[in-house]
């Protein structure tokens, strides 16, 4: 039987696949997992995790997310701060999403 290498992308396509099937608590398992492997989430996997917990509207996950990729020094991308100002948005937190857009702007 063939041994399948766990790597970044193997990881980041099993979190896109928990995103698509709105599993956004296997989507964090998966991250989880991928760190107590050694190997480092990316854009991607941080993307797609993001993805699954706004889908599942587990917002506060979604800016928990944003930290971590932000301490990591993990790009974030607009997928990613676009889906941070909704969840913020959706939990009724305005001037967190207005303190996300200022960060967003002076990053550029």
């Amino acid at each position: 039987s063939a041994c399948v290498e766990l790597d970044t992308i193997t990881y980041s396509a099993a979190i896109s696949a928990c995103e698509k099937g709105g599993q956004w608590s296997k989507s964090l398992d998966i991250l989880v997992d991928m760190s107590a492997s050694r190997v480092q989430p990316n854009t991607i996997s941080y993307s797609a995790a993001v993805l699954a917990c706004n889908k599942g509207g587990e917002w506060d996950r979604v800016l928990d997310l944003l930290v971590e990729m932000v301490s990591a020094r993990v790009e974030v991308g607009t997928l990613v701060c676009n889906a941070a100002v909704s969840a913020c948005e959706r939990s009724g937190r305005w001037t967190r999403a207005l303190d996300l857009l200022v960060d967003m702007a002076s990053s550029c």
